[in-house]
């Protein structure tokens, strides 16, 4: 078995093969409990899954494991990640275990785990779970996996997000459009908007098991965009599968990410006395133009690698109140310790009504550089700079950009994909000299 599981996001896989076959997930469930911190109290865990169809296989394994342990689990059902994160912390849950592959296909899927403070478990802990999991003096139980009781903790997680909006209601945004991509936002996120008093046309929200993320939610926002314009709504807002990200569109459509969240909640929050530290934390992959308007505004941008968790750790640091990522995970700590869609589109709406002004006027001020953005399939996930070509084609553009953009490559940590990011001048170079670097790739190892 291998000793490493967690990647940038908890462990990811293809449902019912290694890491997520039975044997590993039970092993798993087991093997989190032993590395908990021991109180002499009971050890209670919640789990939360989106509606993928291996998810409640998975949650049955992880339970049956974790039990054999000496823990209690219970089951919060479909429910979005940032719920299970705050009803951990809220609930005195001894950790949150979430069941999703985010915006993955529905044949993927995943395990994040939340400590009792609900933010994600830091790499030291990921570490130590590994090495109990490696150990073979020890083995997972056999037999069948019975069904996890069910609590239902989706209104405290609710009437937690209600405070966000805080009585605020926007004027520009009466009618606004959803999309839960056919997962595990399609219950909560229609039924909260519509309890505020928004009018909600809400897609994306007949699961089957196998329809989550597929030409929908927060990866393919073209859909919502065209609705938002069709049903002449003021604010649309576009979910991943398990409800911890938003890319929201404004009322002509266009597509508003996670950059241009951070900026318009930024400003609103330095004039409101609410961005502690005048400082936002991002990811290398945030466009060069935020870190420009922000620092007009006299906000610094600390950068973290891509993943939320990184985010989190250094916005916790630093004791800062805003940070995220341009794919629309963004953390409000004061709210939440992870991404959180909806409390991202609420704290949207709020700056809407709080201003007076459309989501188009807010994010219109946001100047972003052209931006590439190449995803290649590979085989393995081999050192870049020891294929022939790549290096050379790498140093090439390093010189050329010169100081006018910047250039990123870097492997996913969750899919095996090479990202090859470059923002620049003008678009039609940028898009050259990426394909330029990806080429030799390619044809070393690309599927």
């Amino acid at each position: 078995m291998s000793a490493k599981l967690f990647g940038t996001d908890g462990v990811r896989g293809r449902a019912g093969e290694p890491p997520l076959d039975s044997r590993t997930v039970r092993r798993l469930g087991m093997a989190l409990v032993k590395a908990l911190p021991r109180n002499g109290g009971e050890i209670r865990l919640l789990v939360g899954r989106d509606t993928r169809e291996s998810g409640e296989r998975i949650e049955r394994d992880l339970a049956v494991g974790a039990a054999a342990a000496g823990a209690t689990v219970v089951s919060a059902g479909v429910i979005p990640t940032p719920a299970v994160a705050h009803l951990t912390r809220s609930r005195g849950y001894a950790a949150g275990l979430v069941i999703s592959a985010s915006h993955n296909p529905f044949h993927d899927n995943g395990i994040k785990v939340f400590s009792g403070g609900g933010e994600k478990f830091t790499e030291a802990l990921e570490a130590e779970v590994e090495a109990i999991i490696a150990d073979a003096t020890w083995h997972e139980p056999g037999g069948d996996a019975p069904a996890v009781p069910f609590v239902d903790e989706a209104g405290a997680y609710l009437a937690h997000a209600r405070r966000v909006l805080d009585g605020h209601f926007p004027a520009h945004a009466r009618r606004v459009a959803i999309d839960c991509a056919n997962g595990a936002t399609h219950e909560v996120a229609p039924a909260l908007l519509t309890s505020l008093g928004f009018e909600v046309t809400a897609i994306g929200c007949e699961p089957d098991g196998r329809n989550i993320n597929l030409d929908c939610g927060s990866t393919h926002p073209g859909r919502l965009a065209r609705l938002v314009v069709e049903r002449g709504c003021g604010f649309g807002v576009a979910f991943d599968g398990d409800g911890d990200r938003a890319i929201l569109a404004d009322a002509a459509g266009r597509i508003v990410d996670g950059d241009a969240v951070m900026f318009l909640c930024a400003k609103r929050m330095q004039a409101a006395g609410r961005l502690r530290g005048d400082a936002v934390v991002a990811t290398v992959m945030s466009n060069i133009g935020l870190e420009i308007a922000l620092r007009d505004l006299g906000i610094g941008l600390v950068r973290t690698p891509v993943g939320d968790k990184y985010v989190m750790e250094e916005l916790l640091r630093d004791n800062l109140s805003l940070g995220g990522e341009q794919s629309g995970h963004v953390i409000f700590p004061d709210f939440l310790y992870t991404g959180d869609g909806i409390v991202t589109a609420l704290s949207v709406l709020r700056v809407m009504a709080e201003t007076g002004r459309s989501l188009a006027d807010l994010a219109g001020e946001l100047r972003t550089y052209p931006q590439v953005l190449l995803n290649l399939r590979v085989r393995e996930k081999r050192d870049w700079m020891t294929i022939p070509g790549a290096a050379r084609a790498i140093a090439d553009v390093e010189g050329k950009l010169a100081g006018r953009g910047r250039l990123l490559v870097r492997y996913s940590g969750t899919e095996p994909l090479l990202r090859v990011m470059i923002e620049g001048e003008r678009q039609a170079d940028i898009q050259a000299w990426a394909e330029q670097i990806v080429a030799p790739v390619r044809a070393a190892i690309g599927e």
